[in-house]
């Protein structure tokens, strides 16, 4: 049951980057159609763009990650409980030994980075440590771990960074429909557009208003599936399905996080840490914990 739910998550997750790449090269066609005079010098163009970004990211995702939330690095000296179930995890696994890092705040959280298990790291919150006796710590650190062992790390990094991107390019077109950008729409006019013009800017204008969201809505999916299988992961490294329920219950009625939180980075973490509610649940990074309980009930 378990390889089945990773080989689907694995051609859904493809499908789904895949549906970002469409998404990049639709708001770079819109970008350079309106402004730069060539639409598919503007795909060409936002392309790169998406691939600069997803590069640095999968090289520098661990310390810009750790920095972002305020982490600090540990040790077997400083937090021996932690280091050493983070060890423990990690030779279940069967992957190197991730660094180790602690998040001051309140909330019970954690996360995992890094763009492959040779460079990845663990944080967990000092909220986390308080709180979680050692079979519910395990079953938090084994779903990090799961993160790490099945790629998820590097698959949310790549979805952050061309989220970002899209968001880069249309916030670019946007801002130059204030100065600038009624150049090329000008001459267009002057030279009598058809209805193929007219046809391909209201898509080119359509796409850069609507692709962030369609964007974040990809990224989200992603991140949804891959709780899921993390949590049966972990259950498959610690043989105790119910001390990962009892960390999902406790996690369930824990606090948002008291520090910032970039919506970048938030999808990483194993409770959504923000806890928004009204209209904004529907941009929820995590699944509900009550639907992740029974699927764990379930195996």
């Amino acid at each position: 049951m378990l390889f089945d739910q990773i080989a689907r998550n694995k051609r859904r997750t493809w499908l789904l980057l895949l549906v970002f790449f469409l998404l990049l090269g639709l708001v770079g066609y819109g970008v350079g159609y309106l402004w730069l005079g060539s639409g598919f010098g503007g795909l060409i163009l936002a392309l790169v763009i998406g691939f600069i970004y997803a590069i640095t990211m999968i090289f520098q995702s661990t310390n810009i990650v750790m920095a972002m939330n305020g982490a600090r690095e540990v040790d077997e000296h400083t937090a021996p409980e932690l280091y050493h179930v983070v060890e423990d995890m990690a030779m279940v696994a069967q992957i190197p030994m991730p660094r180790v890092f602690i998040v001051d705040d309140p909330s019970m959280n954690a996360f995992a980075t890094g763009s492959s298990p040779k460079n990845a790291a663990v944080a967990a919150t000092t909220g986390l440590l308080a709180v979680m006796n050692r079979e519910e710590l395990e079953g938090v650190i084994g779903h990090e771990v799961s993160h790490i062992r099945n790629y998820d790390i590097r698959i949310s990094t790549i979805a952050v960074a061309l989220a970002s991107a899209i968001t880069m390019l249309a916030v670019m077109a946007r801002n130059m429909m204030f100065w600038g950008g009624g150049r090329r729409r000008n001459d267009d006019d002057r030279n009598g557009s058809g209805g193929l013009e007219i046809i391909l800017l209201i898509i080119s204008l359509i796409a850069i208003i609507l692709a962030p969201l369609a964007a974040t809505l990809v990224q989200l999916a992603i991140s949804r599936q891959r709780e899921f299988l993390a949590d049966a992961s972990s259950v498959e490294l610690t043989r105790n399905p119910q001390g990962m329920i009892n960390a999902l219950l406790k996690l369930d009625n824990s606090a948002p996080m008291q520090h910032h939180v970039d919506d970048a980075s938030a999808a990483l973490f194993i409770n959504d840490p923000k806890k928004e509610s009204g209209l904004q649940k529907l941009f929820y990074t995590h699944p509900p914990i009550s639907e992740r309980v029974e699927r764990l009930k379930q195996m």
